[in-house]
């Protein structure tokens, strides 16, 4: 017969009860919506799995005796996984994690780049001085994050010359190629012609590692 294994569980390759536990508790407070929260004695099962606050298991009891547990140490009872059966409640600082969370959000908000679409017109007898400023508009734009409609108006006879405004966008693209990838080939769209331009992904460039300065001498 093979001999049982002496070694710790946690060092056979497998998460210790323990490690479960804590990284399950964290998943739970992570997925709280504060809308429904409900704490102390909001919480009306008959009976909860109480978490201390250190994740570690108190077992199955009533809430008043959770409660109890909680206020002896000065923290709330919170219900984290109503769901459960029995739910699953945490002894927590109740404020403490609203901060927390709260923090979170706001440096999350922060790393979001939100993306605009800035429109630049065109018509087929724009001038060159003219053409090169609304290709650096564009250029501009791209450089800032954002994606560019440009767009190209026809009135009344210019109908007939669609191939000129083509023309008139296709050079666009190509003069910014380097800078900008095609979201949107030109279209067509009642007497307007556009296409949509959106940034290239940046590559990061590493910057070169400058040797120290050998010392001065001193006078």
């Amino acid at each position: 017969m093979r001999r049982p294994c002496s070694v710790p569980l946690c060092l056979c390759g497998i998460p210790s009860a323990f490690a479960i536990i804590k990284s399950s508790v964290q998943y739970l407070e992570a997925c709280i919506d504060k809308r429904f929260i409900r704490m102390n004695e909001r919480i009306r099962a008959r009976e909860v799995r109480v978490i201390d606050d250190e994740s570690g298991q108190l077992g199955i009891m009533p809430p008043f005796e959770a409660i109890k547990k909680a206020r002896e140490r000065g923290l709330d009872l919170v219900e984290i996984s109503p769901t459960a059966t029995p739910p699953v409640c945490k002894i927590m600082d109740y404020g403490k994690f609203l901060y927390e969370q709260e923090k979170k959000e706001r440096a999350a908000k922060k790393k979001q780049k939100v993306i605009t679409v800035k429109e630049v017109k065109f018509s087929i007898n724009v001038d060159d001085h003219d053409y090169e400023t609304k290709k650096n508009h564009v250029l501009r734009f791209l450089a800032e994050g954002d994606k560019v409609k440009a767009s190209l108006r026809f009135r009344g006879r210019e109908m007939a010359h669609r191939n000129l405004g083509r023309d008139m966008i296709e050079r666009l693209i190509r003069d910014v190629s380097e800078k900008a990838v095609v979201e949107f080939a030109p279209r067509m769209e009642g007497n307007t012609m556009h296409a949509i331009l959106a940034p290239k992904k940046a590559e990061v460039a590493s910057k070169p590692h400058r040797a120290p300065a050998p010392p001065q001498p001193r006078p």
